[in-house]
């Protein structure tokens, strides 16, 4: 008897020893769709992170929506459905709304500023994100949004005549705020976008040009004006759970590999979006340029009718504070040079 207990125990340990701990696997949600420039830096990433980790870390890519919304891909992550993913400004926001500093209209108008800024509040919003379970493996951004209308857009006022796509009705702030002013928004997921304007339901979208490409909104709303409305950020993350069950000597390499992905795609995001425009003009964009006097109506009308709406609510006033005064900062030391 002993002897099978002895012969049992040490074949339990052979079998233990030849066969390898099962992969950690997390499920990475994405509204990029396949072929996109996005998703192709997630196919590599996640490529790295299993080289990186021997196997042991297998992040499996749910691309174009099928994973659902922005929001719904936070509730998910809350939940434990999924544990990555790549979420634009809007969901981020959701989560912590300093970040809604960083992209409100016209606040920052330039590549460089708006880098200078963010990379000074950065660590801030890393913390607030940890605080609120998720961890910021890296920075995506989707570049400047503009306006993709059915009809020419130029001055504020030609904009109240289109129907304008606004995230889900949670936004009752930002919805109110464009009400107030004048203008038409229609809440529909992201998801609903080319079948809102497919059915005119909406006749214009807030967006990047890389994104009206890859989606094909261009198509039904082939009008762009061509000024920096608002920076769209993104950025990947993590759940603080999932993060913390990977073990500790691939944090560092796996963290490196994801911020080294994060300046990759920053790199690219001007010319991606400079490209996009190229290709929809080829086949019927119309870019309306807006003169700089006009560009001033746009922020002072911004200025005068949202902010107040949206500083102290949906914008925390101590990060609007900042920002400004780190953007200010960040002019005059160039008026300076």
């Amino acid at each position: 008897m002993r002897l099978l207990s002895a012969a049992l125990f040490a074949a339990s340990i052979l079998i233990a020893t030849a066969v390898p701990a099962a992969a950690q696997t997390l499920k990475f949600g994405t509204l990029a769709p396949e072929g996109s420039p996005w998703y192709a830096i997630a196919r590599d990433m996640a490529d790295d992170w299993k080289k990186r980790s021997g196997g042991k870390v297998d992040v499996r890519i749910y691309p174009g929506g099928v994973a659902g919304d922005d929001p719904d891909m936070v509730r998910k992550m809350r939940i434990g459905q999924l544990q990555m993913a790549g979420l634009t400004g809007e969901a981020l926001r959701r989560i912590v709304p300093e970040i809604n500093a960083l992209q409100l209209p016209l606040l920052l108008t330039s590549d460089a500023e708006f880098d200078y800024v963010r990379d000074r509040v950065s660590p801030e919003i890393e913390a607030l994100l940890e605080a609120k379970g998720f961890k910021l493996l890296a920075w995506a951004d989707v570049g400047w949004v503009q306006f993709f209308t059915a009809h020419p857009v130029i001055r504020p006022d030609d904009l109240k005549s289109e129907k304008l796509w606004s995230w889900t009705e949670e936004d009752s702030v930002y919805l109110e705020a464009w009400k107030a002013a004048g203008y038409r928004p229609v809440p529909l997921p992201s998801t609903e976008i080319y079948t809102g304007l497919q059915s005119q339901l909406i006749t214009a979208v807030m967006t990047t040009p890389t994104a009206a490409l890859s989606f094909q909104w261009y198509g039904k709303a082939n009008h762009m004006t061509d000024f920096n409305w608002a920076r769209f950020v993104g950025g990947v993350v993590i759940t603080t759970k999932a993060w913390q069950e990977i073990p500790d000597a691939l944090k560092p390499a796996l963290l490196e590999s994801a911020r080294a992905s994060g300046k990759r795609l920053q790199g690219l995001v001007g010319k991606l979006n400079v490209d996009a425009i190229a290709a929809m003009q080829k086949r019927g964009l119309v870019v309306e340029h807006v003169p700089a006097e006009t560009a001033a109506e746009w922020e002072q009308r911004t200025r005068a009718l949202a902010y107040p709406r949206l500083i102290g609510t949906a914008v925390p006033t101590a990060m609007f504070t900042r920002v400004e005064q780190l953007r200010d900062e960040y002019r005059k030391s160039r008026s300076q040079n």
